[in-house]
């Protein structure tokens, strides 16, 4: 019996781990960069500057095409979350501009990242119907809203993959919340708005 193929297999192996962890601490450090650059391009459009928010998201895109080619099947996992705060910015850029929301081949994602960015765009969507509310575009609000609603009710069924899609069902029960809190809130501002226009009538 003898050792000596061994030691030179080991050696293989130990370089190809090497390499994969390499690989995966340069992903874990170089993607936050991605998260930061989603994060700016999200409070640019609340802030109203979309020409602001869409560079932000230009330059994570290129980032993140960049990195993927560096992401061997092993460690695709590392990106998931640079990629969903990728699709929550890119969604709630597209849903301002009253765009189609971009699907996941197009975005360049994984089905969970992308799954993961749309539940973290509604906690976004309900940002921005409290501040269309607060300076009186009820109209818009409400649109908003609508998409809002129609997001969670597409993507309530996916808490039963929650073994797979990690912390989908807790993101879906957080936005049953949110999504009832802003229904509340846009009835209570269109009762408070016919409210006005009838005092009004009867003060002509």
């Amino acid at each position: 019996m003898t050792l000596k193929n061994v030691k030179p297999a080991l050696n293989k192996i130990a370089k190809s781990l090497e390499e994969i962890q390499d690989a995966r601490e340069f992903l874990l450090k170089n993607s936050r960069e991605i998260i930061i650059l989603c994060s700016r391009a999200i409070i640019a459009v609340h802030k109203g500057d979309l020409k602001v928010g869409k560079n932000y998201l230009k330059q994570a895109e290129t980032l993140l095409k960049k990195y993927k080619k560096k992401a061997t099947v092993e460690l695709r996992r590392y990106l998931i979350t640079p990629e969903q705060e990728f699709v929550e910015a890119a969604c709630l850029i597209a849903i301002v501009e009253k765009k189609e929301i971009p699907l996941d081949k197009k975005l360049g994602v994984m089905p969970e990242s992308y799954v993961l960015g749309l539940l973290d765009c509604i906690g976004e969507l309900k940002r921005r119907v409290f501040d269309k509310i607060r300076i009186g575009e009820i109209d818009e609000a409400t649109r908003v809203f609508d998409v809002m609603e129609d997001l969670y009710l597409d993507l309530y069924n996916f808490s039963m993959y929650d073994k797979v899609v990690k912390e989908a069902r807790r993101k879906i029960d957080v936005n049953r919340i949110l999504v009832e809190d802003v229904r509340s809130a846009i009835t209570e501002e269109k009762r408070r708005t016919e409210l006005i226009k009838t005092l009004q009538k009867l003060e002509k």
